[in-house]
């Protein structure tokens, strides 16, 4: 599982000129399983996503497609944690700790 961490680089101006592009590429990412989360961070100085992915590389290539990064107003931090807890909506999800 990956935390996908938005910082805005621009003025809130061009994020916004990327706003529907940006929601498009997360509608489809959604559909393809990957996404299960995302939303404003607050103050609003960029964003938070909650994915899944098979490895660090797939997801550093999805966040780079993201019409954000490709229009140059935010930056991502990816941290990829073991999600060996979840709320019953998530035990999906759940993995286990390696040998």
């Amino acid at each position: 599982m990956f935390v996908m961490e938005l910082t805005y680089t621009a003025p809130l101006d061009r994020v916004d000129a990327l706003l529907a592009e940006h929601v498009a590429w997360l509608d489809a990412q959604y559909a393809a399983g990957v996404v299960l989360a995302s939303g404003r961070k607050n103050p609003r100085d960029g964003g938070v996503i909650l994915a899944v992915g098979d490895s660090r590389e797939r997801i550093e290539e999805l966040a780079a497609g993201d019409p954000f990064v490709v229009g140059g107003v935010c930056e991502y931090r990816i941290t990829e944690f073991l999600a060996t807890k979840t709320a019953p909506a998530l035990a999906a999800y759940r993995q286990d700790l390696p040998a």
